[in-house]
């Protein structure tokens, strides 16, 4: 790059860059490193796709990071939740960091375009996952680099979209980061790593836990349209959320196939509701509880357990038996090559952007979208095979598996909802019954 080359215009053009090869990588990062402060325009500009709680987190942990950094467009469903991420940031001494004018701030479940198509550098995207594969989608088409939070959709046919688009960002050469923060958390980077150079030996089994208690639910206001009642509550409704599973278990998911460092070829599971059955909170289409046998191409297992039911034993974690010894990949080995961790303990939401922000201001792109859509993919076919009973083929479920939410880029708050979500004439919702449930639609 020229002496006098900025960090907007490195930003600007990483992709033209990242098609010619033969430029080495790291002499692109040292020469954007020596330029960009010399130059006075290192700014990295962001938008927000999605004000709830973990995109105001995500504003906070980048703010915090060592970038030059400031929010310059934010975007809601909801034009009030927009309006109340702006005025939580400014509180928190960040003031000098947010630019937002009030011609930037956008809402409805189409203003996600208007928000991107602003002059920026980053887009974050922490938005129900339900949305995510068009939103994605569009970011990468106008050349943004990203930061998307997991799960990155809800559906077989999001993840087809999402893989298609990341391919594109690959092209581009984009950077694409993915909120599975545990993958840049210390000690599980050096657990995991000894486990793969043989510290307990061949890996033959694991269990994974998202144990917790119950979740929130909003209830119905007067003045809501269906679409707003099941955007504003999207916790409870498949096409948005994707069941617990997806929405948090893909976490413990995630670490088992980092650890095996591959993906299960097919799941059985099972799963049901206990406590979601009576008054507001049975308006709820998701499971309360599932459990899953995944299975390996080495016929290895990976056991899971998911449930959000209040008063029952609650545990979030991940644990590997090989023939050598046991691990936690969260810090400790035991056996004939028994470790312990005993570096810092870094918070993995901080050290995700710290490592994304770090990244753009050197010029070192990464892509993380393909694990981010497999290890989403493995969530949902842990979900239909527990709604449905049956044993649930990799290949199979990624070919023929189905869309939840058909003409999503044309909602709006006041569109129909999906008709796998609609109820019937009693506000009944569709509950997956095994036996009875299609997986391929």
């Amino acid at each position: 790059m020229p002496q006098n080359s900025d960090r907007r215009s490195f930003l600007k053009q990483s992709t033209a860059v990242a098609g010619v090869t033969a430029l080495s990588a790291t002499a692109l990062s040292a020469s954007v490193a020596k330029t960009a402060h010399a130059a006075g325009s290192d700014e990295i500009r962001i938008v927000l796709i999605g004000c709830g709680g973990r995109g105001k987190g995500a504003m906070v942990n980048i703010f915090k990071s060592q970038g030059n950094v400031k929010l310059v467009a934010v975007h809601d469903a909801f034009a009030e939740s927009a309006q109340q991420a702006l005025k939580t940031l400014g509180r928190k001494a960040y003031a000098d960091k947010i630019d937002v004018p009030p011609d930037h701030v956008f809402s409805g479940l189409e203003g996600y375009k208007a928000a991107i198509d602003v002059d920026c550098d980053l887009v974050v995207i922490a938005t129900p996952p339900g949305f995510k594969p068009q939103q994605f989608e569009y970011a990468v088409n106008k050349g943004r680099h990203i930061f998307m939070e997991k799960p990155v959709a809800t559906d077989p046919a999001g993840i087809r979209r999402v893989l298609k688009s990341v391919e594109e960002s690959k092209k581009k050469g984009l950077m694409v980061g993915v909120g599975l923060q545990r993958r840049h958390e210390p000690q599980y980077k050096e657990t995991i790593e000894r486990i793969h150079d043989g510290a307990i030996g061949e890996v033959v089994s694991q269990q994974v836990y998202w144990n917790g208690g119950g979740i929130w639910y909003r209830n119905r206001k007067e003045d809501q349209s269906e679409m707003q009642f099941q955007c504003n509550n999207w916790y409870h409704f498949n096409w948005i959320c994707g069941d617990q599973i997806t929405e948090q278990h893909i976490h413990n998911l995630d670490v088992g196939c980092w650890v095996k460092n591959m993906y299960p070829v097919e799941c059985n599971g099972m799963g049901g509701r206990e406590q979601r059955v009576d008054g507001d909170a049975s308006k709820s289409q998701i499971f309360d509880h599932t459990f899953c046998e995944y299975t390996f191409a080495d016929d290895s297992k990976m056991f899971s357990q998911g449930r959000h039911l209040a008063g029952s034993w609650t545990h979030v974690g991940e644990h590997v038996q090989g023939t050598k010894g046991t691990a936690d990949p969260s810090g400790w080995i035991k056996g004939e090559n028994a470790w312990e961790y005993t570096g810092k303990q870094l918070n993995g939401h901080q050290q995700e952007q710290h490592d994304l922000i770090d990244a753009l201001m050197r010029g070192d792109i990464y892509n993380e979208g393909e694990y981010g859509a497999h290890s989403t993919f493995t969530a949902i076919m842990g979900r239909e095979a527990c709604y449905s009973g049956k044993i649930i083929k990799w290949d199979e479920l990624m070919e023929k598996g189905g869309d939840l939410a058909p003409g999503i880029d044309d909602f709006s708050l006041d569109s129909p909802v999906p008709e796998s979500a609609r109820p019937d004439a009693n506000g009944i919702y569709p509950i997956p019954v095994p036996g009875k449930y299609k997986p391929f639609g």
